[in-house]
């Protein structure tokens, strides 16, 4: 199990196929993503990475956070997440991943936060479809109906469907295709549409209900600090196991 990444969604295009088909794609941008710590079973009881990426300003981060990032040698970083790995699969601190740390053809999930858009009434936010449109009904096309019973049940169930606040919730999208990579730019091409706003922050992992190609890079494709190298090297025999 290989780490994930953080990258910043950057909007949504298309490319077209030698056959001249247009594939839509969002175009996720991984930028100075770097360990920033690691997880062991013996401290803490699980392995994983802490992954940090984007610049925070100094003062927006406590003393003890910088003191964090000082023990990596990494600046302070805007956004922090934890993946679970594998042990064999341990990045070094201070290492960046790069964008070829996934290949095209391979799957992955992604973790955004959806579009915020406020209080929403039933139709828009659980697709009801409303009251007639004539024999009767004025005023209220739009409205959910009746949300309970009279005597019996006597109230409205708990977790009724009802108009309410749309969005700004953890959305994850499974098994989606990574069309293309571009590691001097630091881009992810992955088909299909991804939860968030531009500019919002996206969690990419390998899919979990799909295996692995054989050529994925193991434990990932990164680079050292001070490196510009970035070395790819893929285990195939770890990655049959693993598969």
């Amino acid at each position: 199990m290989r780490s994930g990444v953080i990258a910043q969604k950057l909007g949504m295009t298309r490319i077209f196929t030698d056959a001249g088909e247009h594939v839509p794609v969002t175009v996720l941008k991984v930028d100075q993503c770097q360990v920033v710590a690691h997880r062991t079973k013996e401290k803490n009881g699980y392995t994983a990475l802490q992954v940090g990426v984007g610049k925070a300003k100094v003062k927006n981060v406590s003393k003890a956070e910088r003191g964090r990032f000082a023990v990596a040698q990494v600046e302070p970083k805007r956004k922090l997440a934890e993946f679970r790995v594998s042990e064999d699969a341990v990045i070094p601190v201070g290492a960046e991943i790069t964008a070829d740390h996934f290949i095209a053809g391979q799957f992955v999930d992604v973790t955004g936060i959806t579009t915020g858009k406020g209080f929403a009434g039933g139709m828009k936010r659980w697709n009801f479809g409303g009251l007639r449109a004539t024999h009767g009904v004025s005023v209220s096309h739009r409205s959910i109906g009746s949300t309970g019973g009279r005597q019996d049940p006597g109230k409205t169930f708990k977790n009724k469907k009802m108009p309410g606040h749309l969005g700004v919730e953890r959305v994850t999208t499974q098994n989606l295709r990574v069309v293309s990579t571009d590691v001097e730019r630091g881009l992810i091409l992955v088909e299909g549409a991804v939860p968030g706003v531009a500019g919002g922050w996206i969690f990419v992992r390998d899919a979990v209900k799909r295996k692995l190609p054989k050529d994925v890079p193991m434990p990932g494709a990164f680079r050292s600090n001070g490196d510009n190298a970035v070395p790819a090297a893929p285990a195939v025999e770890a990655q049959e196991e693993n598969a």
